[in-house]
C-alpha cells in the first residue's frame, strides 16, 4: 500500500510539476533530464518478471519512446511492508534515461510505468527524476 501512495505521488509530481530548475553546463554538454525508473519483479512472493519478459518490456514500451538510447542495470531493491510490518527484498531493474526535460517527455515516463503495472500486476514503479548534465 506504501509503494501504491509513493507511486501515485510520484506520477501526480511527474505530470504536473513543472520543469527543473536550468543547470549550468560545462562546455560540449547540454542540459537535460535524468530519470530513474526502479522496476521490481516480483509478482505476489515469487519472481514473476523474467529477464525475457523484462526484455520484451522494453522493446515495446520502452525503446520505442526513448530510441535515443538508455542504459539498464540489474539491482536488489527492498521495502518495507508496513501493513506485515516485513522487510520485503526482490530482485529489481534500474533503466537510467537521459533526455530533455519537455513535458512530452515526462508523460512517456507516466506511460511506461502505468504499462508495467498493468502488464506484471504491480503496485508501483519509482521514478526518480533529476536535473544532469551530459554529453554523449
Amino acid at each position: 500500500m506504501i509503494r501504491l501512495g509513493f507511486a501515485l505521488l510520484l506520477a501526480g509530481m511527474t505530470s504536473s510539476c513543472a520543469s527543473l530548475a536550468p543547470q549550468a553546463c560545462a562546455p560540449g554538454q547540454q542540459a537535460m533530464l535524468s530519470a530513474e525508473l526502479l522496476f521490481g519483479r516480483k509478482i505476489g512472493d515469487r519472481v514473476g518478471v523474467s529477464e525475457a519478459a523484462f526484455r520484451h518490456f522494453v522493446d515495446e514500451e520502452v525503446t520505442p519512446r526513448f530510441p535515443d538510447g538508455l542504459t539498464i542495470l540489474d539491482a536488489s531493491g527492498q521495502y518495507r511492508d508496513r501493513d506485515k510490518d516485513k522487510l520485503i527484498r526482490e530482485p529489481s531493474k534500474l533503466v537510467l534515461i537521459a533526455t530533455s526535460d519537455e513535458t512530452a517527455n515526462r508523460e512517456k515516463l507516466t506511460l511506461i510505468i502505468d504499462a508495467y503495472k498493468r502488464s506484471f500486476s504491480q503496485q508501483s514503479v519509482g521514478l526518480i527524476l533529476k536535473p544532469a548534465c551530459a554529453s554523449f
